[in-house]
């Protein structure tokens, strides 16, 4: 129906006479279709008519609109779509770090438990060096006692045999 009312509009502006109201010359010109080396006749201006103008203008407009429209509405769709897709892209991102994190927290266990076991084993040298170093000194002691009682006996024979040479020391006898 459109079409049948471009046709009627574009021969009915062809019969009519130009009008001066509300109309637009276009024309061309040898400078603006062609380079200037060659001559071409100049034609005369096209005149079109302002409703024929409207009309052509209305039909592009429908023609392109819905679909610059859809387009449009496809455009804001994706749009909303690439934004749900970052939101969730974040989201596993958010995800993997925690994971990253996680095997970080299970190596710091294990290294804990690597640790702990060795403290284990110090505690337990060290409880074995304090047992034996109280032995040592118990042993050290009783041999230091048992000096001493060496010593003392020999200093006891000591005497025991000075007193003895004292008593057998030649006393002169008294006259009597």
């Amino acid at each position: 129906m459109e079409t049948e009312g471009r046709a009627d509009e574009s021969s009915s502006s062809q019969r009519d006479p130009p009008q001066n109201t509300g109309s637009y010359e276009f024309s061309l010109t040898p400078q603006d279709s062609q380079p200037a080396e060659k001559s071409v006749p100049i034609e005369e201006p096209i005149v079109v008519d302002r409703k024929a103008i409207e009309k052509l203008t209305e039909g592009l407009l429908s023609h392109y609109l819905p679909d610059l429209y859809s387009s449009k509405q496809a455009l804001l769709e994706l749009n909303q779509n690439q934004v749900i897709l970052l939101d969730t892209l974040d989201q596993e991102v958010t995800k993997f770090r925690e994971c990253n994190s996680l095997l970080d927290l299970n190596s710091l266990f294990t290294e804990a438990k690597f640790y702990h076991g060795k403290l284990v084993n110090i505690r337990k040298d060290m409880i074995m060096l304090h047992e034996k170093t109280t032995k040592l000194k118990k042993r050290a002691l009783k041999l230091q006692q048992q000096r001493q009682k060496e010593v003392m006996e020999k200093e006891q024979q000591r005497e025991k045999e000075l007193e003895r040479e004292r008593q057998l020391i030649a006393k002169p006898a008294q006259r009597t």
